[in-house]
């Protein structure tokens, strides 16, 4: 039959089955030949790991033991958290050793638990490994430079940089002072008659963490600022939901209600972020405005930067992206960062004391300044202990976009890299048999000399991409652990239950109730 003579139906028909096969074909490619491929190619070098399962890999397994390992608590005291946290990993490592590999959907993800061979991927310097691509979802949160490569990555850097220079985070100190002592003083206005309160420091301190972000991001547009991290804070539960489907191609265009929502969110959030630059640049192109907030000198950065070219400086999509990425930057992981600090400071409270005696020595009852700050060694060694032990982000991921040798391997384009901070930072063979145990001495001549490998602790990642606001959230942290411990002495509430997970960041299951004792 010629095809002037065929029906439109049947020339219809024939491209919906070409369509049809040509997906088909994709689907087999993806969820199986490949995933085969990079499997074999793993096991020929000795590596092992868990067997794939199609479509979902260890998806439902990582699930059923997550599940299992939340329903019970941990041991009041205990530091030993991976067991809890990644039973998943947990198990991969003893059964396959210390480089396993597992399957997220179709992809294979390897655990590299060597500090020299996790130095080299973050250093990247013949480019062979790029962050892991976010999924539509993902980028939902955040697409700013943390998810940048190549020039626009270098574009992003380099405007951001001046705004998190120590020279403008000491002019915003100011700010990080009010927010600690609006906090304790209503910590102090809820005080039993004998000098007594119990709070559950998690909310607090993500109430706080969320004030000076949106005060240091906007300036006096921060009430703004806090409806865009409440939108935020939404976006990232209604994303957990999603997560286990998130592998599944086109999930994101479902019209489910989660979906809908999260859809939603992103709309509010663009709307009231554009109100808000378009306010703050015509304020700085008249002269009215002071540029001291994070958003200011971000748009001082970016305008000196184009100089009036276009494509030289950031869009203002772009800049809404980093804005909403300093919400997780400088909100989710500082607040748990200082959760975790009255937590441990309680179970451990001779290093709470040490730490309140230097405090007092360096500012008594005054308002801690950022000389002093700069000066506190104990609190600084009680930090760094504590993003060792829980660090708000327990694993990286990187991805071979090109077949590359590594450690003896070599990768195939296709594998994601697990770099993760957990297990190395509580490794006896790198810190010693006390791994799991809380000793802030073991900083006390610095980072490099903590560990028997100098590049054993990354909290804050490493590399060109280290992360850029980590001096911003150190400070913060100082000045809020330096203003409560003038003013109060803690221990853990009976009703406490010692249960760490992760919710994108490593945090207390069922909260960190504190009791509270005026001094």
């Amino acid at each position: 039959m010629l095809l002037g003579d065929a029906s439109p139906w049947s020339i219809a028909g024939a491209a919906a089955a070409v369509a049809l096969l040509s997906l088909a074909a994709w689907i087999l490619e993806w969820a199986w030949w490949t995933p085969r491929r990079l499997g074999r190619a793993l096991r020929a070098q000795g590596l092992r790991g868990t067997r794939y399962r199609l479509f979902s890999g260890d998806a439902p397994e990582d699930a059923r033991l997550n599940r299992e390992a939340r329903s019970q608590p941990m041991p009041l005291g205990s530091h030993d958290i991976i067991p809890r946290v990644h039973p998943m990993l947990c198990n991969a490592v003893k059964e396959h050793g210390k480089m396993p590999f597992t399957w997220f959907g179709p992809t294979p993800r390897v655990m590299i638990s060597d500090p020299d061979l996790v130095r080299e991927i973050l250093s990247n310097k013949l480019g062979h490994y790029r962050k892991q691509r976010s999924s539509r979802m993902g980028k939902l949160l955040a697409d700013g430079v943390a998810n940048h490569e190549g020039e626009k990555w270098t574009k992003h850097r380099r405007i951001l940089n001046p705004a998190f220079h120590h020279e403008k985070i000491k002019r915003i100190l100011p700010v990080f002072s009010t927010c600690c002592e609006e906090m304790v003083a209503r910590w102090e206005n809820s005080m039993s008659g004998e000098g007594l309160s119990e709070i559950d420091t998690c909310s607090e301190f993500q109430n706080l963490t969320g004030d000076v972000i949106a005060r240091t991001s906007f300036g006096s547009n921060y009430q703004e600022g806090k409806k865009i991290f409440e939108l935020q804070g939404e976006l990232a539960k209604r994303l957990m939901q999603a997560f286990q489907t998130m592998f599944i191609p086109g999930y994101w265009f479902l019209p489910t209600k989660n979906n809908r929502r999260m859809r939603a969110i992103d709309h509010d959030i663009r709307m009231i972020m554009r109100g808000i630059i378009g306010k703050k640049e015509r304020a700085i192109k008249n002269g009215e405005a002071s540029s001291n907030d994070l958003l200011g000198l971000l748009l001082e950065s970016n305008m000196q930067q184009s100089n009036g070219k276009a494509g030289q400086g950031m869009s203002i999509d772009d800049i809404i992206e980093e804005c909403k990425l300093f919400y997780f930057a400088g909100m989710e992981t500082t607040s748990v960062l200082l959760t975790w600090t009255l937590i441990v400071l309680s179970m451990h409270p001779e290093w709470q004391e040490l730490a309140r005696e230097e405090v007092l020595h360096h500012f008594g009852r005054t308002t801690p300044d950022y000389e002093h700050l700069s000066r506190l060694k104990i609190v600084t060694m009680i930090l760094y202990e504590v993003l060792r032990l829980y660090p708000p982000v327990t694993y990286l991921t990187r991805r071979t976009y090109k077949a590359t040798e590594l450690g003896g391997i070599k990768y195939p384009t296709g594998v994601t890299l697990i770099l993760p901070l957990l297990f190395i930072h509580h490794d006896p063979d790198i810190w010693g048999e006390d791994a799991s145990e809380f000793n802030p001495q073991r900083f006390a001549d610095g980072i490099s000399s903590a560990a028997k490998h100098p590049s054993a602790f990354f909290p804050f990642g490493g590399g060109p991409r280290i992360c850029i606001g980590q001096n911003f959230a150190l400070l913060e942290a100082k000045m809020a652990l330096s203003t409560i411990l003038q003013r109060f002495s803690f221990e853990l509430s009976p009703s406490y239950t010692h249960a760490p997970y992760t919710v994108m960041t490593l945090q207390p299951q069922h909260g960190a109730q504190i009791r509270l004792r005026k001094i």
